[in-house]
């Protein structure tokens, strides 16, 4: 087998920074390579401050600081680190397809078929390349096709290890793996690639977590995974609604069903909705592939679930406008929090974005607040719906830097995001700085309602009449 001393990331975002960063944490002996063409974030990954890396992961900043400079780089040097390399990983971003067949469900692969034929030009000696990125089924087929026909007499073996990780314990994730998933051909070769790649990881976890499977078994594995966990959070939520329509507790309902060894209690605590880069793109690419293969049954099966998480955020929107009198022009709402959960600022899909978005189309004045989100990041998201223009944005929406100067004169606060902080508040203070009645719409749960109430806010927790 293989022995490996050279490894090469293409892509520093969430998933290649924070995973090669454990990787060269756990191997010293591997030099680790992590390469973008995005200079500013290869500058922020370099940063001496480490507040100011790319991705906030607790655990993250720490771990870069034990291993920068010793055997973990950051380059935009790709070529370099792609011939220097005996194993690279693919890591950079899929997107849902904007344009062409597809559009709104298929993963857009360019990115990848660019990264394939930039290591097929560069490289002069045998490759390990792993799929990282989330990729359809049959992605590898159509790297190992460009490689063998495009490279340069090179021998390439094509991995798929895809990431299990949820962000805001990425880092634990890595470090204390359910499982590590590594797809490869079933040929003496591919098994010795494979091999080769647990090998790194079985420096840190045990031999019965390192999981070997072909190569269309591991990549459907992962689209899998987080449509299973999806759907467990929109159907709980779809029993919300019913919870707020009757006397029930979404919260006693969880629980009950949770004691259920066949169920289990995880991903059954009610929300506005889930988010993140991973969730609603995997289970579009599932619901695309299944059509494709001519299964529209198991492909409406699978959309249901994107259907009723927009419907969670739609409605928690709806009952902000109907609790305050039918009308939020002119009111100021704000937003405790902005990052789909807590513990990341990753926004993308966040609920957060669809509820303002849907407020703001009412004219109302919103003050977000979050303590990990900057105001660009707010604003890029905002913009990126095409909704209104980006001066409108700016003129509806503000972002500050004080939860509490947020509060002042505002008609209602909606917890967006579970971040621990806002548990911490003094909320006798901010009932004081409010409009009355003063409103809080509580989309994550995090209060305790009877303390609302006591204090006077008019209190509306999601999954509760």
């Amino acid at each position: 087998m293989q022995k490996i001393t050279k490894i090469c990331c293409i892509g520093a975002g969430y998933v290649g920074g924070p995973t090669m960063s454990v990787i060269a944490n756990q191997c010293p002996e591997i030099e680790v390579t992590v390469v973008d063409i995005n200079q500013n974030r290869i500058d922020q990954w370099n940063d001496e401050n480490l507040d100011n890396l790319p991705i906030y992961e607790p655990g993250l900043k720490e771990i870069v600081a034990e291993t920068r400079g010793k055997n973990l780089f950051f380059s935009t040097e790709v070529d370099k680190a792609i011939d220097e390399a005996q194993l690279i990983f693919i890591s950079v971003n899929t997107p849902t397809k904007t344009y062409g067949k597809g559009k709104g469900q298929a993963a857009d692969l360019k990115y990848i078929e660019l990264c394939a034929r930039n290591i097929a030009r560069v490289a002069k000696d045998d490759k390990i390349v792993v799929e990282k990125s989330t990729l359809p089924v049959r992605t590898a087929g159509a790297i190992k096709s460009i490689l063998q026909n495009t490279g340069n007499g090179v021998n390439f073996e094509i991995l798929s290890n895809p990431e299990f990780l949820a962000e805001g314990t990425a880092i634990n994730d890595l470090l204390n793996a359910d499982r590590v998933l590594i797809g490869g051909d079933e040929t003496p070769s591919g098994q010795e690639a494979k091999d080769a790649l647990s090998a790194i990881y079985l420096q840190w976890l045990p031999k019965e977590r390192v999981l070997q499977t072909n190569v269309w078994s591991s990549e459907l594995s992962k689209l899998v995974a987080n449509a299973f966990l999806a759907q467990r959070v929109s159907s709980i939520n779809s029993i919300s609604a019913l919870c707020e329509k009757t006397d029930a507790n979404i919260a006693e309902v969880s629980r009950a069903i949770g004691f259920d060894s066949r169920i289990g209690s995880k991903f059954l605590n009610s929300s506005v909705g889930f988010g993140g880069s991973c969730f609603q793109k995997d289970i579009l690419n599932l619901v695309y592939i299944a059509r494709s293969f001519g299964l529209p049954e198991v492909a409406d099966y699978w959309e249901q679930v994107i259907i009723m998480n927009d419907y969670q955020k739609k409605r928690f929107a709806e009952n902000i406008i109907t609790t305050l009198y039918n009308t939020v022009s002119g009111k100021k709402i704000v937003f405790y929090g902005w990052a789909f959960k807590k513990d990341t600022n990753d926004t993308r899909e966040s609920a957060a974005i669809y509820v303002a978005d849907a407020l703001l189309d009412e004219q109302a004045e919103i003050v977000v607040y979050d303590p990990k989100v900057p105001a660009e990041r707010v604003y890029a998201d905002l913009d990126y719906l095409n909704t209104r223009s980006p001066e409108e944005n700016r003129r509806l929406l503000k972002v500050v830097n004080d939860p509490s100067e947020a509060v002042e004169d505002a008609h209602a606060v909606a917890v967006l995001t579970e971040w621990d902080e806002f548990k911490t508040y003094d909320w006798k203070a901010i009932y004081d700085k409010m409009l009355k009645p003063a409103f809080v719409f509580d989309g994550r749960r995090l209060l305790d309602k009877e303390e609302m109430e006591t204090l006077g806010f008019d209190y509306y927790k999601i999954g509760q009449s």
